[in-house]
C-alpha cells in the first residue's frame, strides 16, 4: 500500500508541469471548452489527465468533481468518460483509505461535513451497515466523494469491501455529469437546440432525484415513514428553506428550549403563511409533527405525502375526534407537536381569540407546553396582500409550563395561560422601517369600510395610502406601516369598524345575505361539486339553500368563519367543506367572519 501510494505521488509530480496546472488553471476559470481542448490535444496523457485529476478531486475535498466529469463527457465517447471518472475515483479513494489507516490522517474539509454525516446515520431509527449510509450518501448531492471516503475509511471496512462500495456508490452522479457533458458536446456542435439541452439536464436531474428519493424512502429511512424523520418531511422543509431563506433574515433565541427534553407541545402564534417554516428553524435540531388544516392536505396525492411526513389533519372550527389521537399519537413515540391555536391568520397584526379550547386536553398529555412567539412576519407577508416584503423575524419561547406546573392548573386557567402568552401586536411590539411604496395594497380587503363615512365597499389601498371613494378621505401608512393621526395603527382602525358592525349585531332583525357560487368537497379531499345558492347569515346560525340542498349550521356549531380575502368564506357540513364565493362583492367575505368573531365574543362575555 505504501509503495502504491508513493508511486501515485511520483505519476502526479510528473505529469503536474505540463497537465495538471492547466487544467486546473481552466477549472477555476470554469472554461469548459478550453479543458476539453487541453485533453483531446494531449492524447494518451489527457486520458490520464481525467483519472490523476478525479483522483486529486478526491483526496483535496474541496475541489468539486464535476468539472472534470463534465469535461470528459464533452471530450471522449459516454464508455470511455464514465470508465476514466470511475477509475479516478477508484484511486484517490485508495490514496484516502492509506492515508487514514496507515498515518491517521484526517482532512479539515472532511471535518465540515462529518457532523452532515452524522446526523444522516442518526436519522434512521435502526442501525444500518457502512455500505448502505455510503451508498446514501453517494446519491445525495450534499456530501462531496471525498468525504465519504474519509468517513468509510475510519471505519472498520475491508479495502476489498470500501473500494466496491466506492467504485459503485459513485456511478449515479458520474453518469448524469458525463450525460451533462456529452448533451453540451452536441450543443456546442449546433446539433441541439438549447431547449433540448436545458431539457435533458431537467430529466437527468429528475432522475438521479427519484434515485435518491427511492432509496431513501424504499430502503434507508423506510421505518421512519409516516413520521416527521421521513423523506418527505425532509424533502417539504428543504423546499420551504429554498423558497424563504433569502427573503428574510431570521432570528431565533432557543435557549430556553434546549433545557427541554421531547416530546412537548409547542404553541405558536400565527401571523404569516410561513410560520410553520420559521417554527421548524426556531426547533432546527428537532422535527417535530404539525397540526395542520385538513383541506389543505386533503387531495388524494397530497393526502398520502402528508400521511407519510407525519402531519396530523385538522378541520378547522369543527369536531374532529381524530386530531387528538393523531397528536397523542406523535406525542407518545417521542415527537414534540406543533400547534397554531389561533387556527387561523391573523388580518390585522393582533392575534386572533383562542376560540378551541383545549387546556384540559394538554393537561392530560402529560407533557410540557412551549408557547412561543414569532415577532416580525406579519406585515412581511400579510393575509391580504400578496407580494412579500424583506424583514427580520424573530422567533423565541415566551413561556414554558411544565408538566407538573399543569397538574395544578385548572383548565380554564390553562386556556388564560397560554392566550396571554400567545398575545402580540404587531404595529406595537415590532418597529422595524418599511420603505416600500406599496404597503396599503390590498388592505381594502379587511378595511372595507370607511370609519370617517362610513361607506361599505369603499375603500381602496393605493401606494402607501388607504382611500375612500365616498368621502374622499385619505390614511396614509407611514414608514412604521402606522396610520399618520388617529386610529394610528391598522389593528386600531379595524377596532373602528367592529364598533360599527357590533351596533348593526345589536339590532333585532339582523340579517346579512348573499347570493354565491359553491364548490363542496367530501371528506377525503375529492372534489364533489359546484352549485349556485344563497347564504343568509343571523344570530342563530349559517343557512345555504340551493337546487340541490337546505341546511344551517347552528351559531353553536360555528366559533369562528375561516376566509380567503376578497375570495370566499368557508364551512363544515355533514362531513363536507363548502366554499362559499360571493356573486358580488368578494370583499365582503371579512365581514361575515367579522360578524361570527363579535357573535362568539358575545357569548364569551355572557358566560364569563
Amino acid at each position: 500500500m505504501i509503495a502504491s501510494l508513493i508511486a501515485v505521488i511520483l505519476m502526479f509530480a510528473f505529469f503536474l508541469k505540463d497537465i495538471l496546472i492547466p487544467y486546473i488553471r481552466l477549472e477555476l476559470a470554469n472554461d469548459l471548452d478550453g479543458a476539453k481542448e487541453l485533453l483531446i490535444s494531449k492524447g494518451f496523457l489527457g486520458l490520464l489527465t481525467v483519472v490523476l485529476v478525479e483522483g486529486l478531486e478526491m483526496v483535496v475535498v474541496f475541489i468539486s468533481a464535476e468539472f472534470i466529469q463534465i469535461a470528459s463527457g464533452m471530450s471522449y465517447p459516454f464508455y470511455i468518460a464514465i470508465a476514466l471518472c470511475d477509475l479516478g475515483v477508484c484511486l484517490g479513494a485508495s490514496i484516502i483509505f492509506v492515508l487514514v489507516k496507515a498515518f491517521k490522517f484526517t482532512s479539515q474539509a472532511y471535518e465540515k461535513n462529518e457532523e452532515k454525516i452524522a446526523r444522516i446515520a442518526q436519522k434512521s431509527k435502526k442501525d444500518r451497515s457502512t455500505v448502505l449510509l455510503m451508498y446514501l450518501l453517494f446519491i445525495m448531492p450534499l456530501i462531496p466523494f471525498g468525504a465519504i471516503c474519509y468517513y468509510g475509511s475510519r471505519t472498520k471496512l475491508k479495502y476489498g469491501r470500501y473500494i466496491l462500495t466506492v467504485a459503485t456508490g459513485a456511478i449515479p452522479s458520474i453518469v448524469t455529469s458525463i450525460l451533462m457533458g456529452t448533451a453540451a458536446k452536441y450543443f456546442i456542435g449546433n446539433d441541439l437546440p438549447l431547449p433540448v439541452l436545458i431539457l435533458i439536464i431537467v430529466a437527468l436531474a429528475a432522475v438521479l432525484f427519484l434515485i435518491l428519493f427511492i432509496f431513501l424512502d424504499r430502503v434507508y429511512f423506510k421505518e421512519n415513514d409516516k413520521t416527521p424523520d421521513s423523506v418527505i418531511y425532509s424533502l417539504f422543509f428543504r423546499i420551504a428553506e429554498f423558497l424563504r431563506k433569502r427573503r428574510q433574515r431570521l432570528i431565533i433565541d432557543d435557549s430556553a428550549l434546549k433545557e427541554l427534553k421531547p416530546p412537548f407541545i409547542i404553541l405558536a402564534n400565527h401571523c404569516s403563511f410561513y410560520d410553520f417554516y420559521y417554527v421548524k428553524k426556531f426547533v432546527g435540531w428537532l422535527n417535530p409533527a404539525y397540526v395542520v388544516n385538513r383541506h389543505i392536505i386533503s387531495a388524494p396525492v397530497i393526502r398520502k405525502l402528508a400521511h407519510k411526513a407525519g402531519f396530523i389533519p385538522k378541520r378547522l372550527f369543527n369536531v374532529d375526534f381524530t386530531t387528538p389521537i393523531g397528536i397523542m399519537r406523535m406525542i407518545k413515540a417521542g415527537y414534540p407537536v406543533v400547534i397554531f391555536p389561533e387556527g387561523r391568520l391573523s388580518i390585522t397584526g393582533r392575534n386572533y381569540p383562542v376560540v378551541e379550547k383545549s387546556g384540559n386536553f394538554y393537561k392530560k398529555l402529560g407533557v410540557d407546553v412551549v408557547i412561543v412567539k414569532i415577532k416580525g412576519a406579519f406585515f412581511a407577508n400579510p393575509k391580504w396582500r400578496k407580494s412579500f416584503y424583506k424583514s427580520d423575524i424573530s422567533v423565541g419561547v415566551e413561556r414554558v409550563i411544565k408538566a407538573e406546573e399543569l397538574n395544578t392548573m385548572t383548565a380554564d386557567g390553562i386556556d388564560r395561560a397560554i392566550l396571554e402568552a400567545l398575545s402580540y401586536d404587531e404595529s406595537r411590539d415590532a418597529e422595524p422601517v418599511w420603505t416600500q411604496h406599496k404597503k396599503a395594497e390590498g388592505l381594502e380587503n379587511i378595511l372595507y369600510r370607511c370609519i370617517d363615512c362610513g361607506a361599505l365597499y369603499s375603500t381602496k389601498g393605493e401606494g402607501n395610502d388607504l382611500v375612500c371613494s365616498e368621502c374622499g378621505s385619505v390614511r396614509h401608512l407611514n414608514e412604521y406601516y402606522r396610520f399618520d393621526g388617529e386610529p394610528g395603527s391598522i389593528d386600531g382602525y379595524y377596532e373602528r369598524i367592529k364598533a360599527v358592525e357590533r351596533e348593526e349585531l345589536t339590532k333585532p332583525d339582523f340579517r346579512l345575505e348573499t347570493d354565491v357560487k359553491t364548490v363542496v368537497y367530501s371528506e377525503k379531499g375529492r372534489f364533489k361539486r359546484r352549485s349556485s345558492g344563497r347564504c343568509v347569515l343571523t344570530k342563530e346560525g349559517l343557512s345555504y339553500t340551493s337546487g340541490h340542498e337546505s341546511f344551517m349550521i347552528e351559531r353553536s356549531m360555528l366559533p369562528a368563519l375561516p376566509f380567503s380575502c376578497s375570495e370566499e368564506f368557508e364551512a363544515y357540513h355533514d362531513d363536507k367543506l363548502y366554499y362559499f364565493y360571493p356573486v358580488e362583492t368578494r370583499r365582503q367575505v371579512a365581514r361575515w367572519a367579522l360578524f361570527l368573531d363579535l357573535m362568539e365574543e358575545s357569548k364569551n362575555e355572557t358566560e364569563g
